[in-house]
């Protein structure tokens, strides 16, 4: 079993930046890649960016390309989303999300086996 722990999540204003983490606990060893996804209200959650746990090699959505970046840190077993310039347009809940298997579509919120209970950003304009 794996658990999620998201922080850092808050109020910003456009423009800004916040740092989310991800805290992942349990059977660590089975993780193959690590995304972030997120859910404005009233919208289907949406895929945010990914990154491989063992090479690290990262895959984003074109809406944050650019200004989002995710990376990990393998020794702490923690994974980051830094977004920068931040626009009113994401402002959503921001959740984590570990795959264990290989070969599904990252993008895909099916891919993914584990949830954490998400961390909220909101975007001032």
């Amino acid at each position: 079993q794996v658990q999620l722990v998201e922080s850092g999540g808050g109020l910003v204003q456009a423009g800004g930046s916040l740092r989310l983490s991800c805290a992942p606990s349990g059977r660590i060893f089975s993780f193959y890649r690590m995304g972030w996804f997120r859910q404005a209200p009233g919208k289907e959650r949406e895929f945010v960016a990914s990154i491989r746990w063992g090479d690290g090699s990262t895959d984003y959505d074109d809406s944050v390309e650019g200004r989002f970046t995710i990376s990990r840190d393998n020794a702490k077993n923690m994974v980051y989303l830094e977004m920068n310039s931040l626009k009113p347009e994401d402002t959503a809940l921001y959740y984590c999300a570990v795959a264990a298997v290989v070969g599904r579509p990252v993008r895909a919120f099916s891919a993914y086996d584990y949830w954490g209970q998400g961390t909220q950003v909101t975007v001032s304009s």
